[in-house]
């Protein structure tokens, strides 16, 4: 017996229409009936919905008396792996996107702009855009779990670049004040790129934690 045929009979026997199971399962009614008739198979993630909607187990579901159709295995196994890229390639994107926004800005402050304008504008590029957009990419990483139970290590990434970014405004400041070569990291950075960081994952965790209560409350 194919899954769409036991998701079909689960659904009867639990007493539910089309569009209630639909809208439960936060689906349309016609992808509902698209895998009850076989034409499109549900994720992973909606069968174990299931599960809990119309009380039955998944071993019902997926196994019945015989092991679960080998397409559908490899459904779930193709599934998987794109789920697995999307989330590889979100992560990519997210450090890429970070580390551009902070070589951008600092590059303008070396380059663009001199004199007190250079002061001026290292000052909102230190203590405006760059804890801002780590606040919002600490975020993305919580809101999304990246990097799993190495999450705590993004902080520590964060704050290292955010302490090396006061190489390029003592630059700044030093070649219009009084020449100098010598560049120090500002090491008082260090605690607020953490912090700022660590505010960021708790918030998007908390986003995270919302979600997925919503999502068990449908």
């Amino acid at each position: 017996m194919e899954i769409g045929t036991l998701i079909k009979a689960a659904r009867k026997n639990s007493g539910l229409t089309q569009e209630q199971a639909a809208e439960a399962l936060d689906v349309s009614r016609q992808t509902l009936s698209n895998w009850e008739n076989g034409k499109t198979y549900p994720d992973i993630i909606s069968v174990i919905t299931m599960s809990d909607l119309y009380s039955v187990s998944l071993d019902y579901l997926l196994k019945e008396e015989t092991s679960m159709k080998q397409s559908y295995r490899e459904y779930l196994e193709e599934s998987t792996n794109t789920v697995k890229s999307k989330e590889r390639n979100g992560k990519l994107l997210l450090i890429l996107t970070t580390l551009a926004i902070w070589a951008v800005s600092l590059l303008c402050v070396g380059l663009v702009y001199v004199g007190a304008d250079a002061s001026g504008y290292s000052l909102i590029v230190i203590w405006m855009v760059l804890p801002v957009t780590f606040l919002i990419t600490s975020i993305m990483v919580g809101k999304n779990n990246y990097f799993g139970r190495y999450m705590c290590t993004y902080p520590l990434g964060i704050s290292i670049i955010y302490t090396l970014s006061s190489i390029a405004t003592s630059a700044v400041s030093q070649n219009t004040i009084s020449g100098s070569s010598v560049f120090w990291p500002s090491f008082m950075k260090l605690p607020i790129g953490l912090l700022v960081s660590f505010a960021g994952l708790g918030i998007g965790l908390l986003i995270r934690n919302k979600e997925m209560r919503t999502t068990k409350q449908k």
